[in-house]
């Protein structure tokens, strides 16, 4: 079984027709990155891309399945969840023109769910007194002295 980082190396090379892929550790895999967002996840030596319902439709075609995540704690402990991520086919794993017709669609939706999230408040505005709030009078400068 290949290490994480020849594992990783492999992804990149796989992918590099979609440009340059960023690969950073998470939990117990990792997730894999182009233009700023992911668009792949990877964990146990498998490939899985970001899905919408038309593509999990594809995939299915192709004898794919989902990456499930059970949670052992907290309020969804023991239920199954679909992460939206469904394992690449098989015949993509030695065919880089193929992976990256596969990659240019998971990408594609990763970026439009990337653009409908609601954006974050910058650190800023974040630290801005609540509506409504008083706020102290700023005092004039004093007059330098002679």
């Amino acid at each position: 079984m290949p290490t994480d980082n020849s594992f990783h190396e492999y992804v990149k090379e796989l992918f590099a027709g979609v440009g340059p892929v960023q690969i950073k550790r998470m939990f117990g895999g990792a997730g894999g990155y182009a233009d700023g967002v992911m668009f792949l996840l990877l964990g146990n030596d498998t490939i899985h891309i970001k899905t919408d319902e038309a593509l999990k439709a594809e995939l299915r075609e192709e004898g794919s399945g989902p990456f499930e995540w059970t949670p052992r704690s907290g309020p969804r402990a023991g239920e199954t969840i679909d992460l939206g991520y469904w394992r690449l086919p098989e015949s993509a794993l030695d065919d880089p023109d193929e992976a990256a017709v596969w990659a240019r669609k998971a990408l594609k939706i990763a970026k439009a769910k990337a653009a409908a999230k609601p954006q974050k408040k910058s650190k800023s505005v974040a630290r801005a007194a609540p509506k409504g709030a008083k706020t102290a009078k700023k005092r004039p400068a004093k007059k330098a002295r002679r």
